[in-house]
């Protein structure tokens, strides 16, 4: 079975973070959809890179999903953590599938969820002042059991290889990686 992704992109949003899984796990095989979380499907990155979105959130609210990724970048984070359509997705996915969250999204998204509880946890430094009692460890990617979080942009690779381990094998990920010349 073919496992499906759906990205979350909000105004504001890492650009290296979202495009990064978005490339790899297509380029694994996934089932990738893009989605806005605002009616337009255009969706303006933290350094003014336009990004065409698949769909909307809206559209696909009623889809099942084998994992949902949450690209960082401060004001992306903020704009995914202040929808309430974007958190009940979240916690609808992390019922059976993988929530994967990278930069600011692990605190400032996942922390109003209680899907940090009992968790190692990265993300980047300060950002954990937005959840009480959070401690970030400093690793570039850390999986716990279905959440996997990334520190920053620089990880987005690392973090995207640990979403095609997760969703498929090792195997696949090392194939992926190595297809890159990437070297961990």
């Amino acid at each position: 079975m073919i496992p499906s992704v759906l990205v979350l992109l909000a105004e504001g949003f890492e650009e290296v973070e979202a495009i990064t899984p978005i490339d790899l796990l297509r380029r694994s095989g996934a089932e990738v959809t893009v989605a806005s979380i605002d009616i337009v499907e255009i969706v303006k990155g933290s350094h003014g890179i336009l990004v065409h979105a698949d769909t909307t959130l809206e559209a696909c609210k009623d889809q099942k999903f084998d994992c949902v990724v949450l690209p960082g970048g401060g004001p992306g984070s903020a704009n995914l953590a202040g929808s309430y359509e974007v958190l009940e997705k979240v916690i609808q996915v992390a019922q059976e599938g993988v929530v994967a969250a990278i930069c600011a999204a692990p605190a400032v998204v996942l922390g109003k969820t209680g899907l940090l509880d009992g968790k190692r946890v990265t993300g980047y430094p300060g950002s954990e002042k937005q959840v009480s009692s959070l401690t970030l460890e400093n690793e570039k990617v850390i999986t716990d059991g279905s959440l996997i979080t990334g520190q920053g942009p620089g990880s987005a690779m690392p973090f995207a290889l640990a979403i095609i381990e997760k969703l498929f094998d090792k195997k696949k990920a090392d194939l992926i990686a190595s297809q890159l010349y990437y070297s961990v």
